[in-house]
């Protein structure tokens, strides 16, 4: 019996130190239970317990950034990302194995001039006790380590890493995310439920192709959960006129300048990725400066003389493009003409 009693005591230390009362219930799946007055006061517990639960986030960012590169921070939240598509995980999967990632470089300073392993180390033990937490199924500890993983860990070596991790979170894993609100504040804003799944879909990619922003996080999980939720309604035209104004009656606790800030932050990130995409995209075309109108001139109807030439070799000859060439080189100057000839 005692040996049964020490088995139960050693069980129990391994359980995470959350607050059953707060983490315990799952949000509806039908839109008609969000109407409960009930599901009202558990999302603003959640609202009121949040940052419990991202211990320092908002307070550290500073201390965060000077603790970490964060060249270094997006490119281990990129790689967490890539294998998480690669295994089909959960998007909550994602958030927490970042959330675990911030929460720990906050408290404990990884070792300078290494090559980056330890934050590749950190980045694998945090994604896998994320995976531990969500994923039914989950890879072995090699397995994991795919998508162009730098470094290449043994078991052992990352279960000491998990270990170290689970201490310095002090075993809190089951974070309140923005996850947490997404269904709830759909349903606020489309109470027919016509457009919730979209809402939740495209609010979900929006936070995922934001983490790698560590200003992203400065905000709490309700606040980027209904700035996202802004923003998805915003590409359907029922819901344009919506805005943090009314997103701040959706629940007690939400507070207007907070929502705008981060929604405005969501965006600017938007644009700025959408033209690091678009310059990514352009070809890289050779550009010669021009001097004047006049030179502007004569080097557009060089061009065109050019082009003449080249189709009076397809259609004329040798003998005819000769006397269109001589008459190209004499309108641009040898030395274009020669890059012209030699480029084409």
């Amino acid at each position: 019996m005692s040996a049964l009693s020490c088995t139960e005591d050693l069980f129990s230390n391994l359980l995470c130190c959350e607050d059953s009362e707060i983490l315990s219930g799952d949000l509806p799946e039908c839109s008609s239970d969000f109407e409960s007055p009930d599901i009202e006061e558990s999302i603003a517990l959640f609202i009121e317990n949040e940052r419990k639960h991202v211990p320092g986030i908002i307070s550290s960012r500073k201390n965060l950034s000077e603790s970490v590169d964060q060249a270094a921070r997006q490119a281990s939240v990129a790689w967490i990302l890539k294998v998480q598509r690669y295994y089909g995980f959960q998007p909550l999967t994602a958030y927490l194995s970042v959330n675990y990632l911030d929460r720990f470089l906050y408290c404990h300073n990884l070792p300078e001039q290494t090559n980056g392993w330890p934050l590749q180390l950190l980045s694998t033990a945090c994604l896998s006790l994320a995976a531990k937490m969500e994923e039914p199924m989950v890879p072995s500890l090699l397995d994991l380590q795919v998508e162009g993983a730098k470094f290449l860990f043994e078991p052992k070596t990352i279960r000491r890493m998990e270990f170290l991790v689970l201490g310095v979170l002090d075993w809190k894993l089951r974070s309140i995310t923005p996850f947490t609100f997404l269904s709830f504040f759909a349903y606020k804003l489309d109470s027919a439920g016509t457009f919730n799944d979209y809402l939740i879909s495209r609010a979900t990619d929006i936070i995922l192709s934001n983490i790698q922003e560590a200003s992203f996080l400065e905000y709490w999980p309700s606040c980027i959960a209904a700035a996202t939720i802004l923003c998805a309604a915003n590409d359907i035209p029922n819901f344009s006129y919506i805005n943090a104004g009314h997103a701040e009656l959706w629940c007690e606790g939400l507070r207007k300048e907070n929502i705008v800030s981060c929604y405005r932050l969501v965006q600017g990130i938007g644009v700025n990725t959408r033209l690091r995409k678009r310059s990514k995209a352009l070809p890289q075309i050779r550009v010669m400066t021009r001097a004047s109108k006049g030179s502007f001139d004569s080097q557009g109807k060089g061009i065109i003389l050019f082009i003449w030439y080249i189709l009076s070799v397809l259609v004329n000859g040798q003998q005819v493009a000769e006397q269109v060439s001589a008459s190209t080189e004499a309108s641009i100057g040898k030395g274009r003409w020669l890059w012209l000839h030699d480029f084409f």
